[in-house]
């Protein structure tokens, strides 16, 4: 079944260029020109891919990232300016998959898509559900439970509780997460992991039999309290 990739950029240029080398490779491209028609599009053709330039008018790249991730994980590509690390860091940690910096080579661009593409397909998870002490995690609605009431996690949030469920107790370097979470042709700065981890950290505050702990000098972990332990 062919893909369909949505480019949401204001420089016309560059719409016209990734539409000729992603239809090159069967892709199906579809377009909008600034962050409001690409958010109403997203919505409307439910693309397989979004290429998200951040600089943009109505709404920028970024703001609709974090509308877009509200409701959706599908896969999100951004578009930062050579050098703008602050834009790049920033769309990384509300979710979005993986960046390109401009100007680009248009090989490494469907390079990066057919990659996103691929991690995520095979994404898909081996349990239905994860639980521990009260916390519940179900990887097929994508919802997270403690003690029966809901937590709301970004996408990525999601996606680091699931590997930290998998592998309770041991300790994950963050060499280890970003390829579990972010995959293994993730480009991006690692100091992500840690904002990420401060975010989950936060969410799971009320969850006193569940932690996720630092371990100096080499990444975290999950652990779980037992009601032994406890008193």
């Amino acid at each position: 079944m062919t893909s369909t990739i949505l480019v949401v950029d204001d420089e016309k240029n560059i719409v016209q260029l990734a539409r000729l080398y992603l239809n090159k490779e069967g892709y199906q491209v579809e377009s909008a020109f600034d962050g409001a028609e690409g958010l109403k599009k997203a919505k409307s053709i439910r693309p397989d891919l979004i290429i998200l330039d951040i600089m943009m008018p109505e709404m920028d790249g970024l703001a609709v990232c974090k509308e877009l991730r509200k409701t959706s994980n599908v896969p999100i590509i951004i578009l930062t300016a050579r050098g703008d690390d602050v834009d790049r860091v920033v769309g990384l940690e509300i979710g979005a998959d993986d960046y390109v910096t401009k100007p680009f080579n248009p090989r490494e661009l469907v390079a990066r898509v057919k990659a996103v593409l691929r991690r995520t397909a095979q994404d898909a998870p081996t349990q239905a559900a994860l639980e521990a002490n009260g916390l519940r995690l179900d990887t097929a609605s994508r919802e997270v439970t403690l003690d029966g009431k809901a937590i709301t996690l970004r996408a990525k949030e999601f996606d680091l509780l699931t590997a930290f469920m998998q592998y309770a107790g041991i300790v994950l370097n963050r060499e280890r997460l970003l390829r579990l979470v972010w995959g293994s042709d993730y480009y991006g700065d690692m100091r992500t992991i840690d904002v990420h981890v401060a975010w989950l950290r936060e969410k799971l505050a009320d969850a006193k039999n569940v932690k996720i702990e630092t371990v100096w000098g080499v990444g975290y972990k999950l652990m779980v309290v037992a009601d032994a332990e406890k008193s």
